[in-house]
């Protein structure tokens, strides 16, 4: 007979696993919602926007992100394309759509910064609009985007506005892996959580984000975390120490991004999110058991319940099946997915624990981490 303790340990190691997989649906629930607002003259003069695009061999996507732009219906902005040394025909993309787009150079990358950060740094310093946009260079924006998030940062009084776009997932790899990424992310920043004073998570995507270029400059803008391979997030951990209103919302419709384009620009992207370049043993280590503990060894109740006859087990593992593909279904499908590739959810676990053990091994072994063709040594 199965003793009744090691029962009772399963069954309440099942109910933080429900606790802990229910808290991404809850965290998705709360948030902060919108689409493209209706035109409003008084959003007209809100006054000028300076987007900056960095772009380091981005020819295949920077065309689309430059038109979707240039076709906003907030009239006040310019465009400026910091061309981070690029190899390939980035610069003539930008050259293409005309004066309205202007194309500098970045100088050489100095000692201690990140190229992303260099670039940006550059960008806000050939411009002189009150307001930054911060535009990654594979985002193709709705024509209301600009005035919508321009709209609602005044609306909340927030120093950094951001918004979550459309992720479009193309290959097998993508459909798989991206919508663990999204809940990975809620789960570690929790999104609804950060906009409370006192809280010690933050979240800035990168990929678009608006600030008054008198609250960059005071925070000292990207110099401040020039070394800091996830600069946006350490952006905004920076304005919320500092008392500053950070605001997050999710808006699919005012933009969609490829965010990689293949299985190994798209391993290396998240090892760079995972990894950064202030390296830590201990937490790789606790991501590797918290992925194995938290997602795949509960699939191992209902087994053993049938192999020990324990009518609990089995009534507990099979509610552990049924909510944890199905949370995984639900995130497919809403994010864009077939909503079969949820039922795969175990291949794309051992995928993340094999991303997450890599950063462990080479973080040990103080491995460079690359991106864009760039390496970064990490520190301790």
């Amino acid at each position: 007979m199965f003793p009744l303790w090691a029962t009772v340990v399963l069954l309440a190691a099942a109910a933080l696993v429900l606790v802990y997989q229910g808290a991404a649906i809850l965290l998705a629930y709360l948030l902060v919602r919108f689409g493209p607002a209706p035109p409003d003259p008084a959003t007209l003069g809100r006054g000028h926007v300076s987007v900056v695009i960095a772009a380091r061999n981005e020819e295949d996507d920077l065309g689309p992100t430059l038109d979707g732009i240039l076709a906003q219906d907030y009239p006040d902005l310019d465009v400026v394309v910091v061309d981070g040394g690029s190899t390939d025909r980035t610069r003539e993309v930008a050259a293409a759509r005309g004066p309205r787009v202007r194309c500098i150079t970045e100088p050489p990358l100095p000692p201690g910064w990140i190229g992303k950060s260099w670039a940006c740094w550059t960008g806000v310093h050939a411009t002189d609009g009150p307001w930054l946009l911060f535009l990654d260079a594979d985002v193709r924006t709705d024509p209301a985007a600009v005035r919508t998030v321009l709209a609602w940062a005044v609306q909340e009084n927030a120093d950094l506005a951001t918004i979550g776009v459309q992720v479009e997932m193309v290959g097998f790899w993508e459909r798989l892996i991206l919508p663990l990424f999204v809940q990975r992310a809620l789960l570690y920043y929790r999104p609804p959580r950060f906009d409370r004073p006192g809280r010690r998570s933050a979240l800035n995507n990168g990929q678009f984000w608006l600030t008054r270029r008198s609250t960059y400059d005071s925070m000292g803008g990207h110099e401040a975390v020039r070394g800091n391979l996830i600069e946006d997030v350490a952006i905004a951990r920076r304005f919320r120490d500092a008392g500053l209103r950070v605001r997050f919302a999710w808006a699919p419709s005012l933009g969609r991004t490829r965010m990689y384009r293949d299985r190994k620009e798209m391993f290396e992207g998240l090892l760079k999110n995972v990894h950064g370049v202030d390296f830590s043993s201990a937490r790789q280590l606790g991501l590797v058991l918290t992925l194995f503990g938290g997602y795949l060894l509960p699939l191992g109740l209902l087994p053993l319940g049938l192999a020990v006859a324990s009518l609990p087990l089995i009534a507990v593992g099979a509610f552990l099946y049924i909510a944890l593909f199905g949370k995984q279904v639900a995130f497919s499908a809403t994010l864009g997915a077939p909503w079969a590739y949820g039922l795969l959810y175990p291949i794309g676990i051992a995928w993340y624990i094999d991303l997450a053990a890599t950063s462990l091994i080479r973080g040990v072994r103080r491995v460079p981490v690359t991106w864009k063709g760039r390496p970064y040594s990490v520190r301790p």
